[in-house]
């Protein structure tokens, strides 16, 4: 990037230097639910969570070799060159016995032009064992755990019905680094009373490698919904949201990548922000806003 201009690792920065080519993610369901959904640790999920567990956009309903398949020739017309990611992306994928979750990971990893392994996960679902196979399956393809801080105040926490306090997280980032596993952190802006910015120097502090930050989304049949039709909740505005952003990406060091600058609900979900639909527009417009000097 030029000098004087606002500068951050990107992932695909990241994923060149660390496989030497570009590199794209093939989203999965394992078939996972939660515990924050089923009872063990509350119900109805995280108050802006979809039914889908976050992952409108994975593939689903047939083996995970299947799915890989089908997910690589969704994206074939656009991609002439490059490996892959296996990213098991809905729900909480280490919420199963550990024998499950060998299965389901070692059939992920097994095509040559998969060249590793993320997991989208809760900090409160990572027992050791579930660690230890982990590290065992990094030692055959790169493995990265993705976890879901969302924030690092308690009382908001408590708001979208987490389901875990702060130094849960902290504790698994230091037991899935003693590991050697690298971690990416999941941050939301736009969370009401919340201060993203504080969250995101708590991850860097916890020892997170990357973030993933995510516009607060507005999808119907949600709590939050419910929550922004009673006038408890605002949506951002798009100029609002690049703000606050460039303030989060600006605390981090060099070293931390930024696997995401926001993220995208399903368009036949979304009651707000609207301007969020244009997935095109916007990242024009944040890349735009973050090069500003």
């Amino acid at each position: 990037m030029d000098k004087g201009k606002f500068v951050y690792k990107t992932a695909g920065d990241h994923y060149k230097e660390k496989f030497g080519c570009k590199v794209y993610k093939l989203s999965l369901d394992g078939g996972f639910t939660c515990p924050n959904r089923d009872g063990k640790v509350s119900t109805g999920g995280c108050i802006f969570c979809s039914a889908l567990g976050g992952g409108e956009f994975a593939e689903r309903g047939c083996n995970i070799s299947e799915q890989l398949e089908k997910a690589k020739a969704r994206v074939a017309a656009k991609i002439k060159e490059g490996k892959y990611i296996a990213y098991f992306q809905s729900f909480t994928n280490t919420y199963a016995p550990t024998d499950r979750l060998k299965t389901l990971f070692t059939e992920a990893i097994a095509p040559d032009y998969i060249v590793g392994l993320n997991i989208a996960t809760r900090p409160d679902c990572l027992p050791e064992e579930t660690i230890a196979l982990l590290k065992e399956l990094n030692k055959i393809k790169p493995v990265t755990v993705e976890l879901g801080l969302q924030t690092s105040d308690d009382t908001v926490a408590e708001y979208i019905n987490r389901g875990y306090k702060t130094k849960v997280f902290a504790d698994a980032v230091n037991r899935l680094k003693n590991a050697g596993l690298e971690v990416i952190t999941h941050i939301i802006i736009g969370l009401p009373a919340d201060d993203p910015v504080a969250t995101t120097r708590y991850a860097v502090d916890c020892g997170t490698d990357g973030v993933k930050f995510h516009l607060l989304h507005i999808l119907k049949n949600t709590r939050l919904a419910e929550e922004f039709q009673q006038g408890r909740v605002q949506a951002l505005t798009i100029e609002e949201y690049a703000q606050i952003l460039k303030s989060c990406i600006s605390v981090l060091p060099g070293k931390i990548v930024v696997h995401r600058i926001t993220g995208d609900g399903a368009k036949k979900d979304l009651i707000a922000p609207l301007w969020s639909a244009d997935k095109k527009k916007t990242l024009n417009y944040l890349h735009k806003y973050l090069q500003k000097a």
